[in-house]
């Protein structure tokens, strides 16, 4: 175990780029020893956000990096970037992905959901698609951690056990998640024109969400066939924050209440993972500022229908928070270190 893990972020200066920052600028065995961005170079962290008081390196750009003072780079960058990344770090030194780049573990799937030719193919099968709670006994020789997407993760989390356990039907399965804002960044004006933005609730990307597909690479990979989802996300007038409801046929003689124990009894090990008293009412307010997913399981009126709710804070769990908890795993140092 290391004394302290050398750290540099590249894409500082974004929301979960800074949400990383306050994470680990308070982690016991971290030390930041760069932060990278486009712009804004040689200026302190503090102008951008002034709730990050630690004294930390000014901004600088990722060229200037010393790769030889640096044990982990977080990449906090747009799709396309952390490639150009895991082609020039040295071996010893791990890449945690917060794009997509490795997440898809067919390029052409990449290219056709994110509309760019893969440039390190050779990379893809070196990698690992790492919700910390289903990879956390293979993180440890991995060079390179691919963060999965915020949509995915609450997805997820609840349905990857029912599937273990092969209670569900793999047909008919529907995702209907709602996110703050913050979920498209910065940018989020120019991404979504939608009119009142921040006053309304706005779908989009409809039945062609790039999240789509890891969610159906990764669901397909633990029920062994092929799964199409439906899958729905909306913006809603908050800055952080998702809530999911997904919608599940339960195999015969399954009832809702074996698919809360299931779930339950999966999870009970994993410090993050919250599921509530059955038929429970959940809110994203419960999980704001946390690397928690709550979930909750309720009966439907229908017979073959079960409702699961899940809710977590997009830019920690689903993102820097997820990302921090496999860096704890990959470095075998505890797990919710810096996460409480």
């Amino acid at each position: 175990m290391k004394e302290s893990i050398n750290i540099a972020i590249a894409g500082a200066t974004g929301y979960v780029g800074l949400e990383l920052i306050k994470i680990l600028s308070k982690h016991p065995k971290s030390k930041i020893v760069y932060l990278c961005a486009q712009k804004l170079i040689n200026k302190k962290i503090s102008s951008i956000d002034n709730s990050i008081k630690k004294n930390l390196p000014k901004i600088s750009k990722l060229k200037n990096i010393n790769w030889k003072k640096v044990d982990v780079i977080f990449a906090a960058l747009p799709n396309g970037e952390a490639q150009k990344i895991a082609k020039i770090i040295p071996i010893n030194v791990k890449l945690i992905d917060l794009s997509a780049d490795f997440r898809l573990k067919n390029s052409n799937d990449y290219k056709k959901w994110y509309g760019i030719e893969h440039s390190c193919k050779n990379l893809i099968n070196k990698s690992i698609y790492a919700i910390t709670e289903f990879s956390k006994n293979n993180l440890k020789d991995m060079q390179i951690i691919s963060n999965p997407g915020c949509y995915p993760t609450s997805i997820q989390i609840p349905l990857i056990p029912l599937l273990k356990e092969n209670i569900i039907s793999t047909k008919n399965i529907i995702a209907d998640s709602k996110s703050g804002y913050s979920g498209a960044g910065k940018n989020v004006k120019k991404k979504h024109k939608f009119e009142n933005l921040f006053n309304s609730v706005s779908a989009y990307n409809v039945g062609r969400h790039r999240h789509t597909s890891e969610i159906e690479q990764e669901l397909s990979k633990v029920a062994k066939k092929k799964i199409k989802v439906s899958f729905t996300p909306h913006l809603i007038p908050m800055f952080r924050g998702i809530l999911s409801t997904i919608y599940i046929e339960p195999k015969p003689n399954v009832t809702a209440k074996k698919i809360y124990n299931v779930i339950k009894k999966y999870h009970k090990n994993n410090y993050f993972i919250n599921v509530k008293k059955f038929n429970s009412n959940l809110g994203t307010g419960e999980v704001i500022n946390t690397n928690n997913c709550n979930i909750s399981v309720c009966a439907d009126r229908l017979r073959n229908r079960v409702i699961i709710i899940s809710v977590l804070d997009n830019l920690i769990k689903g993102a820097s928070g997820q990302a921090v908890q496999n860096m704890n795993v990959a470095f075998n140092i505890k797990e919710t270190m810096g996460l409480l």
